[in-house]
């Protein structure tokens, strides 16, 4: 094992993600389907700490102003963040002792990748925390290429911005996209697994009858980024999960129907849920619509944000 550096703590800053486009196709032979994703970073951000320690911790706890519940978040070298830690000092040849303590604001399990998100952070900061030469030895791609041993959605949030994934999501593609977005997320109480929603995806399939396309990118959703049409953009939102995902929380509907009814210009279920999303015109509309979705009591939280932001930050 070679001699670390002595830098005292890295702290990494990491965004959430809303998927402005999931599309699911067939089940592969590996378990997995082959999706198109595109991936839209923002400003809901979680941050990790990386700081030398006897043996590998974790810590979590909500941040500040936060509401986000962290009960079922795990503590143990199983956390996500954890395994990345054990991937980033295995490559460098150091020894995993590390405390990581992870500040929490995106919610848990609510198909916005915040686990995915502090293991990015995580490959982040123990990289910097272990290796402060002028050229490091893992560079962000090979960070990004870290993340894919972890979780589909872990690369995206090293990488920020908006992006289209392939594969299981993972090959990533960044998308030109201009201006900002801005968005209004409305978080359940309890979350969703995501293979359960898949499954349930794929029984909802199975049932009637549908033979799972070859999913491609929308030109609609691509023109609308790359122009900054807001409404373009909000018109053009799609998720293949969103069915199974208001099939084992019927409640959502109530929610996706309020945001529209209230102004929203888009409207979708993130990822595998439960967190609804609301695309709004401008912050103006997006602080009217987030005080209407609250006033109409249809979700646990309701959070403004705004994208695309940038992926880990050291901070």
């Amino acid at each position: 094992m070679r001699r670390v550096s002595q830098v005292n703590a890295v702290t990494v800053r990491v965004p959430a993600k809303v998927n402005l486009q999931l599309g699911v196709g067939p089940i592969r032979d590996d378990g997995y389907h082959d999706l198109v994703n595109v991936f839209h970073a923002v400003s809901l951000c979680d941050e990790v700490t990386a700081e030398p320690a006897e043996r590998l911790e974790v810590r979590v706890q909500a941040a500040p102003h936060s509401r986000v519940a962290i009960d079922g978040v795990p503590t143990g070298t199983d956390n996500l963040a954890a395994r990345a830690a054990r991937l980033v000092a295995a490559r460098l040849g150091v020894e995993p002792a590390v405390r990581l303590r992870i500040r929490k604001a995106i919610p848990v399990a609510g198909g916005m990748a915040g686990g995915s998100a502090d293991a990015a952070a995580a490959l982040v900061a123990c990289a910097r925390l272990w290796d402060d030469r002028e050229q490091p030895v893992l560079a962000r791609d090979d960070l990004m290429d870290l993340g894919a041993d972890l979780g589909s959605d872990v690369p995206f949030a090293v990488l920020g911005g908006t992006a289209v994934g392939v594969g299981r999501g993972e090959r990533l593609t960044p998308a030109l996209t201009r201006g900002t977005f801005h968005w209004v997320f409305a978080t359940a109480d309890g979350g969703l697994s995501t293979p359960a929603v898949y499954g349930e995806c794929d029984r909802l399939r199975l049932d009637a009858g549908e033979e799972a396309a070859w999913p491609a990118v929308s030109e609609g959703l691509m023109t609308a980024l790359a122009t900054g049409d807001a409404k373009g953009l909000g018109a053009a939102l799609s998720n293949d999960l969103q069915p199974a995902a208001l099939s084992l929380r019927p409640a959502l509907r109530r929610t996706i129907d309020a945001g529209r009814d209230l102004g929203a210009i888009g409207a979708v279920v993130s990822g595998s849920g439960p967190t609804c999303a609301f695309l709004a015109e401008t912050a103006e509309d997006a602080a009217g619509l987030a005080d209407a979705l609250h006033g109409a009591g249809v979700a646990e939280q309701i959070v403004r944000a705004q994208g695309p932001v940038s992926g880990a930050t050291v901070l």
